[in-house]
């Protein structure tokens, strides 16, 4: 892209990123903190319960519309577990040091009860599509039914369109197409292009991502799902294995790396612009905004694949989308900084996002590393963005599910697919942090207001572990007063 386009787009998008992260910021730390407290601390309290679900969790669902509570937790971490590990990772450490590492697992630790909030609610008020009779639900739904304020449900319905069916999905594009140019140099086999006076470059692989990416969003949540369950526990294991790999090799380093991380959490850096940039350090700004990009927890954005799974209590599939978060930052996003930080490569100038997680793995392992994070990130990143349209779909359906609306939506998408193929990494990653901190707004306002719910989801379900039952049903008709607020039979 055009070096005076990019230049603008970044300068509009500061301006309004600013104000918006000084806010969220504070705001994230609050509803971190007041969710870990009024739920008990869910997060430490139901950890090892969740490991139980999640190990029955793949048995056939009985309903044949729905998908099990393990597609939909894959389907979450198919969005989830992508280039915000290995390339936001990098730009978190290299903008905010080693000590961004501690604020990312500090939100993780945190966000775990929001997300586990979040996804209890999308269950409780999902509704079956009249096309397909799937289950649909998500933030729309429960801000629609739990608020009844349909517009305001509308409202972050489009922000999350924005923000997973076009921006994040143009962050995931463009780091294949960076991790594919670092190993093989492909963009010198660009043709340049003149138009309107500016000059721009046709990205031969961006089209061909986009015919790709094509291909499959016409499958529907269902393809998506057993396409997640199949690829993302192979593709997070070998990552998991690599990083294992050189950690093992690099042992007596480790001590060190952890001291830098917990030491430089602490140093205050002052961050740039915004009214309280002399007061938030980058590092703490890094590590929050990297962070919920990442493990997305409190964003609204995994309970539309919570949503769509098939369990007997609401509160089963919060704990299971709860170690999403788990697994993305303390397991992927944690082997991503162990790399970049025992290589200490992350001093090395030149070097952003994904080609800095490049460059580590090749003075860790050899030529070969980055050439095969180039291949991991294609299979991280295209399932990732599957994913992203999975949420954003079920978003357009809920506005309207008119198939004009649909088509028209699906080609919006493509188009942002080749956006982020001739974007600079700046320039998409700002847009994210934007549109990330819109939608992260809204939801989190409307699950605080909606917390009397979530704690009564949470109640039941503890209760009736008390009384020995293993396995909690959720019986709509004890509590009268919420049985008028969902638009549904399912409970």
């Amino acid at each position: 892209m055009n070096d005076s386009v990019n230049t603008m787009l970044l300068y509009a998008i500061d301006k309004v990123n600013s104000p918006l992260w000084d806010f969220l910021v504070l705001f994230l730390l609050f509803v971190g903190i007041f969710y870990t407290v009024a739920t008990k601390a869910v997060q430490i309290r139901l950890f090892l319960h969740s490991f139980k679900i999640m190990k029955g969790s793949r048995k056939q669902v009985k309903d044949s519309h729905g998908i099990t509570p393990f597609q939909a937790f894959v389907t979450g971490l198919a969005s989830r577990v992508g280039v915000g590990n290995i390339a936001g990772v990098a730009i978190a450490i290299a903008i905010g040091g080693p000590g961004a590492v501690f604020w990312m697992w500090f939100t993780a630790i945190l966000g775990m009860s929001s997300a586990f909030i979040e996804s209890s609610l999308a269950q409780l008020f999902k509704v079956r599509d009249h096309s397909n009779k799937q289950f649909r639900g998500g933030p729309a739904y429960y801000i629609t039914q739990g608020l009844r304020n349909k517009t305001f449900g509308i409202i972050f319905a489009i922000a999350l369109i924005f923000t997973y069916g076009f921006v994040f999905n143009s962050v995931q594009i463009n780091a294949i197409v960076g991790a594919s140019n670092h190993s093989w140099g492909w963009s010198s086999y660009n043709p340049q292009l003149s138009l309107a006076g500016f000059q721009f470059e046709l990205s031969w692989l961006g089209l061909l991502l986009v015919a790709m990416v094509g291909i499959a969003i016409f499958g529907g949540i269902k393809r998506i799902a057993k396409f997640a369950e199949m690829f993302v526990p192979i593709k997070a294991g070998l990552y998991l294995l690599i990083a294992l790999y050189i950690m093992i090799s690099n042992y007596q380093l480790l001590p060190d790396v952890f001291k830098l991380i917990f030491t430089e959490a602490f140093e205050f850096k002052a961050a740039a612009g915004g009214f309280f940039g002399s007061m938030i350090s980058v590092t703490v700004l890094q590590g929050f905004k990297r962070g919920l990009f990442s493990n997305e927890a409190g964003m609204g954005s995994a309970p539309n694949a919570a949503a769509a799974s098939d369990v007997k209590h609401p509160v089963n599939q919060g704990l299971v989308q709860m170690l999403g978060v788990f697994v993305d930052t303390f397991l992927v996003c944690t082997c991503t900084a162990m790399i970049i930080l025992v290589s200490g490569v992350y001093h090395d100038a030149g070097f952003v996002g994904v080609e800095l997680t490049q460059r580590a793995l090749e003075t860790e392992i050899g030529a070969w590393g980055g050439d095969l994070l180039a291949v991991l990130l294609f299979l991280f990143c295209y399932s990732a963005v599957l994913g992203n349209y999975a949420y954003a779909e079920s978003n357009v359906q809920f506005i309207n599910s008119n198939p004009k609306l649909m088509l028209l939506f699906r080609l919006c998408v493509l188009a942002m697919v080749y956006f982020g193929a001739v974007s600079s990494v700046p320039v998409v990653w700002n847009m994210a942090d934007l549109f990330m901190g819109i939608m992260a707004t809204i939801n989190l306002m409307a699950i605080l207001l909606l917390t009397p719910i979530a704690r009564t989801l949470l109640k039941d379900y503890t209760q009736q572990l008390k009384r020995g039952i293993k396995e909690p049903v959720f019986k709509i008709e004890q509590y009268p007063e919420l049985k008028k607020k969902v638009d549904s039979d399912i409970w």
